[in-house]
C-alpha cells in the first residue's frame, strides 16, 4: 500500500494543480479520466517498441547510446505516441472549447502513462525510487504535457498557423524529454548537473504557458449566470 501510496501520489497532486488552473470552465472529469486511461494503455505498445529499438544501442559507447536511448527509444516513442491519444481523442470534441483545454487534456494523458510507468519503476525498485522519481520523472511527464498542450491550444485555435503549432506540439516535448534522458542517461557528472537547470527552464516556460493560455481564456469575462430559482436582489 505504501508503494501504490509513493508511486501515485505526485500524479494525483499535479493533475490537482494543473485541472484547478482551468479555473474559467473546468473539464468534465468524465472526458479527462478518458485521457488519464489512454495514457496508462499506451504503456503496452511503448514497452513493446521501445524494447526492438534498445536492441539498436546495446553496443554503442556510453554517450551514443544515452543519446539513441533518450532521444529515439524513449523520447519519440513516448511523445508520438501521447501526442496521437490527445489528438484522436480530443482534436474534435465539443469540449474543446478554449486553448486552455489542451494543455488540461495533454497531462491527463501524460500523468496517465506517468502513473503506470511509475508503478513499474517502484514496484522493480525500492521505495528510494518512488521518493526520486516523485520529484523528477512525473513532474517531467507533467511538463512535456503542459508545453505539448500549449501549442495544441494555440493550432486549435488559430487555423491559419495550425501547421506550424502541430508540429511543435510534437517537436518541443521530444526534445526536452530526450534532453532530460540523455542527461540522466549519461553517466557523465556534468551532463549529470544539467539535468537541474532542464528542469528549471521546463518549469518557468510551463508556468508561464499556463499563465498566458488562463488569461487568455474565452470564458474569463463572462458574467455569471444568476440561478433562475433565485430571486435577484
Amino acid at each position: 500500500m505504501t508503494v501504490l501510496i509513493i508511486a501515485l501520489a505526485p500524479v494525483l497532486l499535479i493533475f490537482s494543480y494543473v485541472y484547478f488552473r482551468d479555473k474559467y470552465e473546468q473539464e468534465p472529469i468524465s472526458i479527462l479520466l478518458r485521457g488519464f486511461l489512454a495514457g496508462i494503455l499506451l504503456i503496452i505498445p511503448i514497452l513493446f517498441i521501445e524494447y526492438f529499438l534498445g536492441k539498436i544501442s546495446i553496443n554503442f559507447l556510453p554517450i551514443p547510446k544515452a543519446a539513441w536511448d533518450g532521444f529515439f527509444d524513449a523520447s519519440a516513442t513516448e511523445e508520438l505516441f501521447k501526442f496521437a491519444a490527445v489528438f484522436f481523442l480530443f482534436w474534435r470534441d465539443r469540449n474543446f472549447n478554449e486553448k486552455f483545454d489542451g494543455i488540461v487534456y495533454a497531462v491527463a494523458v501524460s500523468l496517465g502513462f506517468a502513473a503506470i510507468e511509475n508503478l513499474l519503476y517502484v514496484y522493480k525498485g525500492t521505495i528510494g525510487t518512488g521518493f526520486f522519481r516523485a520529484f523528477t520523472a512525473v513532474p517531467a511527464h507533467a511538463l512535456f504535457g503542459i508545453i505539448m498542450g500549449y501549442y495544441l491550444g494555440m493550432a486549435r485555435f488559430n487555423r491559419w498557423r495550425r501547421s506550424g503549432y502541430l508540429v511543435k506540439a510534437i517537436l518541443i516535448p521530444w526534445i526536452f524529454h530526450g534532453l532530460y534522458d540523455f542527461f540522466i542517461l549519461s553517466g557523465h557528472p556534468v551532463l549529470n548537473f544539467l539535468f537541474i537547470p532542464l528542469m528549471l527552464i521546463m518549469l518557468v516556460m510551463a508556468f508561464s504557458r499556463m499563465k498566458q493560455q488562463s488569461e487568455a481564456s474565452v470564458f474569463r469575462f463572462q458574467p455569471i449566470k444568476n440561478d433562475p430559482d433565485e430571486p435577484l436582489a
